[in-house]
């Protein structure tokens, strides 16, 4: 059986996004034991997933392991990308395939937090992408949690740019009179038009007691993580058309 890899980013309009991502997983192609490594997109970028698909076949793939660079599970994990399968799977019905899970709450992506923190400050705020489903508020809560105990933080909370509760300008309009330092981490994993957006309302605030860290990024911590969800893929039971996605916590 000849494997491969099809990693799957989210994809943005900014070019300088796509090239952060293709980086980023050029940087862990080294790590990974397969002959066959393509890159695809979800969205907004090509080559798109069925694009990179068809690659992989054409390589001569018998194999192939669907692993998405996503920091949590959500419609994207769980909904997007496996619709996608499908139609490849409908297209390729002799092609064996794996699906991978998102980064999700793991160890190196709690290190790697701690590591943007900064000794003047004892509130931090992470600013997650947000989702509708609720997982997703769940798991950013459980890493902010541990977080905290970890670095010794007074306080680590969460705030979500979009469909969660409680939201990034909310948060803001509650600190916009604060005297202490605090540092808002955007949980995300590229430069984009969110983070842009994140920069400016900060701003606006006038608040020069809030601190906008550097988004989470594709460090050696997120490439160790990511490395690791891709060997799961690929010794992962085989995906079959229209299964529900499951996802376990780290």
């Amino acid at each position: 059986m000849k494997k491969a890899v099809l990693y799957v980013c989210h994809g943005s309009r900014l070019k300088e996004a796509r090239d952060e991502a293709v980086d980023f997983i050029t940087s862990c192609k080294a790590h990974v034991d397969a002959e066959i490594q393509e890159i695809s997109f979800l969205e907004l970028a090509e080559p798109s997933i069925q694009e990179g698909f068809a690659a992989c076949v054409e390589k001569g793939a018998t194999h192939i392991a669907v692993v998405p660079l996503l920091l949590l599970t959500a419609v994207h994990a769980k909904k997007d990308i496996p619709e996608e399968i499908d139609t490849c799977m409908g297209e390729y019905p002799e092609i064996a395939v794996s699906y991978g899970r998102p980064i999700g709450v793991h160890e190196k992506l709690i290190e790697s937090v701690i590591l943007h923190l900064n000794s003047v400050v004892d509130h931090v705020v992470l600013i997650g992408r947000g989702s509708s489903d609720p997982a997703v508020k769940r798991d950013l809560g459980a890493i902010a949690e541990k977080v905290r105990q970890r670095s010794g933080m007074k306080t680590v909370q969460t705030c979500f740019l979009t469909a969660c509760e409680p939201s990034f300008s909310g948060i803001l309009e509650e600190m916009s009179a604060t005297k202490e330092p605090v540092l808002f981490i955007p949980y995300l994993l590229f430069t984009g038009l969110l983070m842009k957006d994140i920069q400016a309302k900060i701003k606006k605030s006038g608040n020069p007691h809030l601190q906008l860290g550097k988004y989470l990024g594709y460090n050696h911590l997120v490439r160790e993580a990511f490395v690791e969800r891709t060997h799961e893929a690929l010794s992962s039971p085989l995906y079959r058309r229209g299964e529900q996605f499951a996802a376990a916590d780290a």
